[in-house]
């Protein structure tokens, strides 16, 4: 039977790997402090990992596989410190926050990354980007290599905690009418998702396969207005209630505008999420390369599917449960022009 280790394990992308690795008949176990539930079924190891002590229950085994989710540099270099030469393959779990520039399309893994935070910066974790590329570093020089960085790009699909790829889908599947799009006629926004399940599955063929180096694993490109179609779409046959094809009245709203009406791109409260900042800067931030991912064998469902199982999933609250996007009163005063 193979031995998988979870460094984390009850967030959503632990939880799903979890899960994922459960329905395969791998034996898990996931180490956490257990503030969030662990899936049922594994083997839970509750531990700080700021204690020294923290690896004590899971030291001593050999490990198939660790996948580590941090973004502290001294909870990574304590854990490959210790479990490092126990594991025959290892996964950490990167970000591509950790890239210098997000203004190159096509960029690939060689693209420079941030400047690595030192490893004892007690505030690490607020710098998300340097963090993750600090740990990046100490994966692959306590292990000579052999390490395989998955750098995900924009996570999305059911159970979605940051709302970005639910928003639209769950909007759609509102009667509520007109509905407030953001307005691309040239075609300058883009949008790259990779399905939460898809990445699990990935992280866990490509390191049970011994992969090693850093892989940008990544959505499909598409134009915005291509995915607003796409969750209009995917909210009619899905069967949302009131819901058709066609059953909405689109009113597109002019980006330009965000700053005076004080809405915020990509995520949050009040924002138009998915829609990136003004400018050159962001090019290149939903268009990374693929390629390497594709030829490790990443496989990819498509984004309707995504935004038809975000719907179905939804318990109701639709994004009214949902502490990000517009409120009902605020997309209604932004069509009105208040």
């Amino acid at each position: 039977m193979t031995n998988i280790l979870l460094l984390g394990g009850t967030g959503w992308l632990g939880k799903t790997l979890s899960g994922l690795a459960l329905d395969r008949g791998h034996q898990v176990t996931a180490l956490a402090r257990g503030t969030d539930p662990f899936v049922e079924g594994v083997d839970a190891v509750f531990s700080d990992r700021a204690m020294s002590e923290a690896y004590a229950r899971v030291e001593h085994h050999d490990w198939d596989l660790v996948v580590e989710l941090t973004s502290s540099p001294r909870f990574a270099r304590a854990a490959i410190k210790r479990l490092g030469g126990k594991a025959r393959n290892w996964v950490f779990v990167s970000s591509c926050s950790v890239y210098a520039e997000q203004s190159e399309a096509g960029a690939d893994e060689s693209a420079d990354v941030l400047k690595p935070l030192d490893a004892d910066d007690e505030e690490a974790e607020s710098d998300y980007g340097r963090a993750k590329s600090a740990c990046e570093s100490l994966s692959l020089q306590t292990r000579a290599g052999r390490t395989l960085v998955v750098r995900p790009g924009l996570i999305g699909g059911p159970g979605d905690p940051s709302g970005r790829s639910s928003y639209w889908p769950l909007r759609f599947a509102e009667s509520r009418d007109p509905v407030l799009v953001p307005a691309d006629p040239d075609g300058l926004q883009w949008v790259q998702v990779i399905d939460v399940r898809d990445l699990a599955a990935f992280i866990l063929d490509a390191g049970l396969a011994g992969h090693h180096g850093y892989v940008n694993a990544v959505g499909a490109q598409y134009q915005l207005v291509q995915v607003l179609q796409l969750a209009r779409d995917a909210a009619a046959s899905a069967g949302a209630a009131g819901t058709t094809k066609d059953g909405h009245t689109l009113h597109g709203y002019d980006l330009a505008r965000m700053a005076t009406d004080r809405v915020n791109p990509w995520a949050g409260p009040k924002s138009l999420p998915l829609v990136l900042p003004p400018g050159t800067e962001h090019e290149g931030f939903a268009r990374r390369s693929d390629a390497r991912a594709l030829a490790m064998g990443l496989h990819r469902r498509s984004l309707r599917e995504s935004f038809e199982d975000i719907v179905r999933a939804d318990d109701g609250g639709g994004i009214r449960s949902l502490r990000l996007g517009l409120s009902a009163e605020e997309e209604s005063a932004l069509i009105a022009g208040r």
